[in-house]
């Protein structure tokens, strides 16, 4: 029923814990006008647990809801935005104790900063940039669970042609069209939180494919899939551009042989889940 989750979980020690069936929060992030990350923080009224401090909008799970419905759901009445302008990435327990009761963080996308309205359990709700976040006076959880949830900027190198030929779509009858229609799909992902192997989050804000043989005839233009062009060997060309360094790297490939020549810091993404994202 919906309400069924409203109430206290009392522990052992006394601590309280809002929601019986648990709890979850929503961490919806946006490009700005610079394509920096912002994420939706909430300023809690003063008469609520922890009033006046900044977290995420949130509340109590009921019985019969998954944690992302729940998460979303109370985005909506606590913030006025619709299941239909997200994009739910991810989700993570950041909150646990002895007596069963836990807090998730569904993080979500939306391809811009969406006009709120607040009702009576905010002050108010800002668009925050993720750099300044820490430096509110945040909500005692959110703040213990915010290191894990922010993104650094991630570089994806895309080794296209293990990529494509994953797919059994006839790719092979015109690889350069077919690698065009890929990257022109993959650029409409972006911008995007991405979860890593690793469990750290990254802002994805363009796909470096490097294209090899006949795929470097491809149609490409979208400064969010900038194109590198092999003049031999793919797999070269990407070992080489991984090593250059710099932010926080993953390469796409299901290639075990490229995968041995990476550099330990670089994260490997599957076809399948970046293929997923279309």
């Amino acid at each position: 029923m919906r309400g069924d989750g409203d109430g206290w979980v009392i522990g052992e020690n006394g601590t309280r814990h809002w929601g019986k069936h648990g709890a979850a929060g929503l961490l919806l992030r946006a490009p700005s006008d610079a394509g920096e990350p912002v994420v939706l923080l909430q300023h809690r009224a003063l008469w609520s647990h922890q009033g006046g401090t900044w977290a995420l909008p949130g509340g109590a799970r009921d019985s019969h809801e998954s944690t992302a419905h729940a998460a979303v759901r109370e985005a909506h009445e606590e913030a006025g935005i619709a299941a239909e302008q997200l994009s739910v990435r991810s989700e993570r327990v950041t909150a646990s104790v002895e007596s069963g009761w836990s807090y998730t963080t569904v993080i979500a996308d939306t391809d811009h900063a969406l006009t709120t309205v607040p009702n009576g359990e905010s002050t108010e709700l800002r668009w925050v940039p993720e750099s300044i976040v820490d430096e509110l006076p945040l909500h005692p959880g959110f703040a213990s669970s915010w290191p894990s949830l922010r993104t650094a900027p991630l570089r994806v190198l895309l080794d296209t042609a293990n990529v494509l030929g994953s797919r059994p779509n006839g790719w092979w009858k015109d690889r350069a069209g077919s690698t065009g229609a890929l990257l022109t799909s993959l650029a409409e992902t972006l911008p995007r939180t991405v979860e890593l192997p690793s469990g750290q989050y990254g802002w994805l804000t363009r796909i470096e494919a490097v294209l090899e043989g006949r795929a470097r005839d491809a149609m490409v233009d979208d400064p969010r899939i900038p194109v590198i062009l092999a003049d031999g060997s793919g797999d070269d060309t990407l070992a080489d551009q991984a090593h250059r360094g710099g932010d926080l790297t993953a390469l796409v490939t299901a290639d075990r042989g490229l995968r041995d020549r990476l550099p330990e810091s670089v994260q490997v993404l599957t076809p399948s889940a970046v293929l997923g994202w279309l």
